[in-house]
Formats: structure tokens, C-alpha cells, sequence
């Protein structure tokens, strides 16, 4: 078995979050989001990993690196101009010589891949595709299904007169080689739109899996920080959540409520409290500031006495005295003055 992680996008609705940094690697919990999926591949001991990059692909590489460090094998498919979901796996077809294990590059999940990969091989799929559940499927695209799991039809954005299931398209497939067949070569082409319906046209042997655990996708800055607080809080089964282990500079008076992740790098002053809330490395807290169900990227400097709440703060930010925030995203290296009030 083998891997390719779609990790090639520009991450749009991610910014300003993505502007320096790729999403692939953007942090969760302290950790670049890739080491998630790695982690998820490696329990199905699928260790041939192909990240598809097109978007600062070097940053990547330079996290990644050759996998030797997370005991997988890395191997890049860069991409001259954006191709398209299935124009990436086309893209790496000289790469790919077994049944591979495609994700979408910002979906976390803790998904039985061991489970999806039986199935699939069971039933002779040529392509399996992982379906979520989702409270109002109207704003996504359908995937209907007949009762053994045989995909039956897509159905992009129904009218609520027009759901007939809950089962979106959980951007996990698993693909045997021939699959490349109905891709041409480099152009822009998608999965959604273009291979699956060739697929159903040529009476091809394609299933689905639902899974009804955990699944996020984190391409939006909410859904960002909720996955966040999801692992640190333990509701995704992959990586140990994070454990905070008092730095040399945090204070006594200084204040962490669990579930929090704070890097013991960070300096915590007197009054500091924090709660529910990742900091990453060598942020500096002064006097009484309160951080509550937050993301705070490394090297930000948080002012005496300020107040930041359902808030994603970027890297090497500097936020003055007594300033409150409540729902806001600031991009790297933002600036607020004293006194300064943003958000809801």
C-alpha cells in the first residue's frame, strides 16, 4: 500500500493563517497538521507517503523532510500549476504502483484506515471513497449509496427538498492503479466532478465507508482552533494531547487550566491565566493576561492585563496592554495598541 497526501493548496480560506505558513504544517496542538496524517497511515502500516505540494512547497520539505524522523518514507510530486485534486494523483502516477491511499491534505480524523482498506479489498474495489455524516448536508455535496455501500450518484449543494441522505464526501479514497486510466495527463481535473463520474459511467466496482467518529476539516479559522481544542482536549484519538509542563518562566501565581498545551518555552508572569488554549513556543504573557479557548503562535507578546477569548493570534504578534479580543483572527505579526478592542 501506498499513500498520496493532496497537500498542494494555497489554503484561501485558512488566511490569514496560511499567508507564511503552508497549511499542511500549520500547527495543531504545537505539532505541523501532516505529523496527524502520517500518524493515521502508519497505524494501517502504510509507510510510502507521497505529499502532492504545489503551494511553498519547500517549507514542507524542509518540516518534513525524507520521513526518516516520524519512521515513514517521504517522497514529493510538485506541481508546476495547481491541478486539480485528480490532476495531483495524475501528476504522481510515475510514483504509484499499488493501491494507494489517497487524503485530502486538511482533513483531521481518526478513522480506522485497517477497517476502510479490509473493505475495500473485499468487496475487489477499484476505488472506495470515505463518507462522513454532516447535521445540514445542503451545503456540501451528497454521495447517495445503495445498501450494500455501492456508490449510486453525487449531488453538489441539494435543495433541502432534494436530501435523501446525511454522507458527504470525507475526502479519503482508496484507488487501484487503473484508476489513473481516467485521468488525462497534465491538465486540471477533480475527483469530485470528473473520475467519479467516469467511474460509475464504466460500471466500475466503487464503494463507499462511512465513518461516523471523529472528522474535521480544518480549512476554515473556526474550524481551525476547534481542532485544536479538540485534541488537546482528547476527542481525537491519534497523538497523545499534549501534557504542559511548567517552563523555567512561568510564574507561580501563574495560572494553566488543563486542557491547555503551553510551550515551556513561554514566559508566564504573575497573574497569567490560562484556559482551554494552545500557546506555542517563546511567547512572552505578561501581568494578569487572560487567554481563554485560544490559538497563540510562537514568538507573540501579550500585553499586562489583556483579555483574548475564541481567538487565533499568528506568529511573532504583539498585542499591548489591557486590549480585549473575542473571536478574532490576527495574521503574523500583527500589531494592537493599548486599549484596542476587536472582534464581537
Amino acid at each position: 500500500m501506498q499513500a498520496l497526501i493532496l497537500a498542494g493548496g494555497k489554503g484561501t480560506r485558512l488566511r490569514p493563517l496560511t499567508m507564511h505558513t503552508p497549511k499542511p504544517i500549520v500547527p495543531i496542538a504545537n505539532k505541523p497538521f501532516l505529523l496527524y496524517q502520517l500518524e493515521l497511515l502508519k497505524r494501517a502500516d502504510v509507510k510510502d507517503v507521497i505529499l502532492s505540494l504545489s503551494y511553498q512547497p519547500q517549507k514542507i520539505e524542509d518540516k518534513i523532510g525524507d520521513g526518516t524522523d516520524y519512521n515513514v518514507r517521504v517522497s514529493y510530486a510538485v506541481e508546476a500549476s495547481p491541478l486539480g485534486t485528480a490532476g495531483a494523483y495524475r501528476n504522481a502516477a510515475s510514483m504509484i504502483s499499488e493501491t494507494t491511499v489517497v487524503f485530502n491534505g486538511g482533513v483531521l480524523t481518526d478513522i480506522d484506515m485497517n477497517e476502510v482498506i479490509r473493505r475495500h479489498r473485499e468487496r475487489q474495489a477499484a476505488a472506495t471513497i470515505v463518507l462522513a455524516p454532516v447535521p445540514n448536508p445542503t451545503a456540501y455535496g451528497l454521495v447517495e449509496t445503495d445498501k450494500d455501500g455501492r456508490v449510486r450518484r453525487f449531488l453538489e449543494k441539494p435543495k433541502p427538498e432534494e436530501v435523501t441522505c446525511d454522507t458527504i464526501n470525507a475526502g479519503i479514497y482508496i484507488l487501484e492503479p487503473r484508476v489513473l486510466d481516467y485521468v488525462p495527463e497534465g491538465e486540471p481535473f477533480m475527483f469530485e466532478y470528473g473520475v467519479f463520474p467516469k467511474l460509475l459511467e464504466h460500471n466500475e466496482p466503487f464503494y463507499s465507508y462511512v465513518w461516523r467518529g471523529y472528522w474535521r476539516d480544518i480549512g476554515t479559522a473556526s474550524s481551525y482552533l476547534q481542532a485544536n481544542l479538540d485534541v488537546i482536549a482528547g476527542r481525537v484519538e491519534l497523538l497523545p494531547p499534549p501534557t504542559t509542563q511548567r517552563g523555567e518562566k512561568f510564574d507561580e501565581s501563574a495560572e494553566v487550566e488543563p486542557p491547555s498545551a503551553v510551550d515551556p518555552g513561554c514566559t508566564l508572569k504573575p497573574g497569567v491565566r490560562i484556559i482551554n488554549s494552545v500557546i506555542s513556543r517563546n511567547c512572552y504573557i505578561e501581568e494578569r493576561a487572560r487567554i481563554e479557548n485560544c490559538v497563540i503562535r510562537a514568538g507573540t507578546r501579550i500585553g499586562a492585563g489583556s483579555s483574548i477569548q475564541r481567538a487565533v493570534i499568528g506568529k511573532g504578534c504583539h498585542i499591548g496592554r489591557s486590549v480585549e479580543i473575542k473571536g478574532a483572527v490576527l495574521g503574523d505579526k500583527s500589531v494592537l495598541t493599548d486599549y484596542s478592542q476587536i472582534g464581537e
